[in-house]
């Protein structure tokens, strides 16, 4: 497809999208929730939003698997939900896993069966980036104009703690501490003593050591909390319209339930699926207020499935965070930008050739061949020495704000694997890796002489289970080296899922 027709048929599908709903679904450890929007000028209007209790942490702790219960429920919940989002354009909505799913072992069992009943991609996202995510939800429902701002959210499997100045969070930390897992260890038959709450206190007190005294000497303006534990928390001790919780409040609270005793004697204190759970978040909440020497937290009814939500219409509307943070890698690691965008420039012209005919049309996977080509030498700053491996070493466990786990792993795959002998380890269910990464090969090795000079005439083509490069004759003749590496590289990808073939003509 031509680049112009492709340009006016992506305008198109844009066009159509903002038409229709916005989803955003967050499978959290504890609940699914899901978030339903119309993209308005200046704001989101809700039109529907849904929660399912799944408990998918359940157990986690101990068998680091999901258990065969807690995915029966889900599987349950998610058939419903994909009613709702089923018919909605794939590029409306987006689907995040927590740290349930960042942990299970049999996360990809869960994973195939959730992308079938949603008809929808489930991304795995990273610790930071769900702290990220948080922070911009929680802004949804503040209206105030602080500087400098404080945002935690207590989950089922993870608790995160956000440093942010007006709308940008510039300090984020996810610890593996959650109600379900705080609850299991220390109040795991319902009873509840002052014995126990203190030692679940100083076991929450010890994850938070590590981050205690940066993020004390940040001298915020205020704290938010957000999300479940927190929410419940206001509600069980709110008795005015204040949106506030105290230090005060929340000793009182913490006697409450002491009293209580029983996570069966708290439902009407907090609700009913959210008492079982309810001991191990409050003592990370009190927890909280202790390492962070807080006295207050405002609270926010924003959270993730917003920050999702918000995140999705930045990248409809060209304000997509993933470009920031592959520009900020570039000049982090001293890429040599013309290059980059030579070789961009080159990868973006070979694959406007064969993406039809090699199923490559996805938007996704333009843009991480893009990245990837941006990034390829960032390994360089390290060293020259199989520069291409630390290169991908870095982008598999950078913390790259916008990007789910698996885009992260396809980029990482992309660079390691852009030159010299083909990797054999590559993600074999998806083709697309191995597709990209041919193509990149390619454009590094047209671009090697590291020039301006304009490419040849060439015509790449897909011919069984590979591409078939047709250059000019008298170019070649001009530059032997290239044709070298070019006939090395079908050596190379002898050992590739695809292979090259090479043929010269004349003008």
């Amino acid at each position: 497809m031509p680049v112009q027709s492709a340009l006016l048929t992506e305008k198109r599908v844009v066009a159509d999208q903002l038409d229709q709903p916005y989803a955003a679904l967050d499978l959290g450890s504890n609940s699914f929730h899901l978030i339903v929007a119309n993209d308005r000028p200046g704001r989101l209007q809700v039109i529907d939003r849904h929660r399912e209790v799944v408990r998918l942490a359940a157990g986690l702790e101990l068998t680091h698997r999901i258990s065969r219960r807690s995915m029966a429920v889900a599987m349950r919940a998610l058939a419903r939900i994909g009613e709702r989002i089923r018919d909605l354009p794939k590029h409306n909505v987006r689907v995040v896993g927590t740290n349930a799913l960042r942990t299970a072992l049999n996360r990809d069992e869960f994973i195939e069966a959730a992308e079938r009943l949603l008809g929808q991609r489930v991304e795995i996202i990273s610790g930071r980036e769900e702290a990220r995510l948080i922070y911009l939800g929680a802004l949804q429902s503040l209206e105030d104009d602080a500087d400098r701002r404080l945002v935690v959210d207590i989950g089922g499997g993870s608790t995160e703690v956000i440093f942010g100045k007006k709308f940008h969070p510039r300090m984020m930390e996810s610890l593996r501490m959650g109600c379900i897992s705080m609850t299991e260890r220390w109040f795991g038959d319902g009873k509840v003593t002052e014995k126990r709450m203190q030692r679940a206190t100083n076991n929450a007190l010890q994850e938070l050591k590590a981050i205690e005294q940066t993020f004390r000497s940040l001298e915020c303006e205020y704290a938010v909390g957000t999300s479940g534990t927190i929410l419940a928390t206001h509600n069980a001790i709110a008795h005015d319209s204040s949106l506030t919780i105290t230090k005060k409040s929340l000793a009182m609270l913490q006697g409450q339930v002491i009293k209580l005793g029983h996570v069966d004697r708290m439902v009407g204190l907090v609700n009913s699926d959210r008492a079982p759970l309810f001991p191990g978040g409050l003592a990370i909440l009190i927890a909280l207020f202790n390492a962070l020497d807080l006295d207050s937290m405002q609270v926010s009814n924003g959270a993730l499935r917003e920050g999702l939500l918000s995140d999705l219409l930045g990248r409809i509307h060209d304000r997509d965070i993933r470009e920031s943070s592959v520009k900020d890698l570039m000049v982090r690691f001293n890429v040599d930008t013309v290059h980059a965008q030579r070789v961009c420039d080159t990868v973006m012209f070979l694959l406007d050739q064969i993406q039809h005919d090699w199923g490559l049309e996805n938007s996704d996977n333009e843009k991480l061949l893009r990245w990837g080509a941006q990034l390829h030498e960032i390994g360089m700053d390290i060293s020259h020495s199989s520069y291409h491996k630390h290169g991908g070493y870095l982008l598999q466990h950078f913390d790259m704000a916008g990007f789910s786990l698996r885009d992260q792993h396809v980029l990482a795959s992309l660079v390691r694997g852009h030159r010299r002998a083909y990797p054999l380890d590559f993600d074999q269910d998806n083709p697309a890796i191995a597709k990209l990464t041919i193509l990149l090969r390619l454009a590094v090795l047209l671009k090697r002489n590291r020039t301006g000079e304009s490419l040849p005439k060439c015509r790449l083509s897909v011919v069984d289970s590979g591409l078939h490069l047709v250059l000019d004759r008298k170019w070649l003749k001009k530059h032997r080296l290239t044709l070298l590496d070019l006939e090395q590289e079908c050596s190379y990808l002898q050992s590739a899922p695809y292979q090259l073939s090479i043929k010269t003509q004349m003008n």
